[in-house]
């Protein structure tokens, strides 16, 4: 449990002093956020305006944050370097750098849209497919779909099954916390407890190695998942409204793979939807949104604009009070993805 503290408050120390850093530094090279304009084809809110100028790419800073939080703990003696928790940061590295070109663009080209939306999608859903053969070629992941552990339904889907699933977990993730990052620190908050809720997850994992002994080192997933909750809350500082950094791509497509892998690599997939429940909500608010525009030959709009989290400040919500809703909902919502596990672990350790 030290190990998980000293991860954590490294990570939020490191992401709380090189945000500011990263921050001074865009700023004064003028490498702001451009903010979508209303236009025949597209929609903004009005309310956001104002955000124009502000520093992105912010995700540079407290992925590293995390990164070297998780690194340093390992000085300790019994943290050890874990295969598998390694090819999760190489899966978090890949994909946060997919969002730092795409956040370059939109900074050099100063337009709200980088790589063609497609064009990305195709990119990092390959990624994503190549994250998960790495784990399966070079671990011992187990292959089942899990709950709360890997015979929980249990239902065996062989290497090849088992990497589309994985693949396709990994981009719906990184995508919806892209999508939920519309908001100053909401995707930063949401995060911050499914890391947090991760981070108990692995180490009960690690503690009980008779009820969860198909996870790979657990201990070692625990601190990766602490470090990356305290790099959350380091970028929160700078982040919260009025944010003074946005995280980017960078920042939204690591954190999403990070949820996802963890997820993976926990034996906890079917939790994710709970564990990451804003996301969903938001992601979903998208696809229903989409459907309805074009059932009804591009005329209507079931919201005044989605993502979701945009609808409500249409209907007149002050963007913090849908953040701190937001917040609300997706620390309830985890806290009973955790009330499921702790319940699972409560009946097997009385067995």
């Amino acid at each position: 449990m030290i190990a998980l503290l000293v991860a954590g408050a490294i990570a939020m120390a490191l992401s709380l002093a090189a945000t500011r850093t990263l921050m001074v530094l865009l700023r004064s090279k003028g490498h702001s956020q451009p903010i979508l304009l209303q236009n025949a084809d597209n929609l903004a809110v009005p309310q956001h305006q104002h955000k124009a100028g502000t520093p992105t790419m912010g995700g540079i800073a407290f992925l590293s944050a995390a990164l070297l939080g998780y690194g340093i703990t390992h000085i300790r003696s019994g943290v050890v370097f874990s295969d598998q928790t390694l090819i999760v940061i190489a899966g978090i590295i890949s994909m946060a750098a997919i969002g730092l070109i795409d956040d370059a663009i939109k900074v050099r080209a100063k337009r709200n849209r980088g790589v063609f939306w497609k064009v990305k999608g195709l990119i990092t859903l390959a990624l994503s497919f190549a994250i998960a053969g790495a784990l399966v070629l070079t671990t011992d992941i187990d292959t089942r779909v899990s709950l709360t552990r890997a015979d929980l339904p249990g239902w065996q889907l062989g290497s090849v099954g088992w990497v589309i699933w994985a693949g396709l977990i990994i981009f719906a993730t990184a995508n919806a916390v892209n999508v939920t990052d519309g908001l100053d620190g909401l995707a930063a908050g949401s995060a911050l407890f499914a890391f947090a809720a991760f981070a108990g997850i692995a180490y009960l994992a690690f503690r009980n190695p008779d009820i969860y002994g198909n996870v790979i080192n657990p201990h070692d997933l625990a601190v990766l998942a602490a470090a990356l909750a305290g790099a959350c809350v380091g970028f929160l500082w700078w982040n919260a409204a009025p944010a003074q950094i946005f995280m980017g791509d960078v920042g939204a497509l690591g954190v999403g793979a990070g949820l996802a892998l963890l997820a993976l690599t926990t034996n906890t997939q079917l939790l994710l939807p709970l564990l990451c429940a804003i996301n969903v909500f938001e992601i979903g608010s998208v696809a229903v949104q989409m459907g309805v525009f074009r059932a009804s030959g591009r005329k209507k709009r079931l919201f005044q604009m989605s993502p979701i989290h945009h609808h409500f400040e249409m209907v007149g919500w002050p963007e913090t009070t849908v953040i701190i809703r937001f917040w609300l909902l997706a620390g309830l919502s985890v806290a009973g993805a955790v009330a499921i596990f702790i319940a699972d672990f409560t009946e097997q350790a009385s067995r």
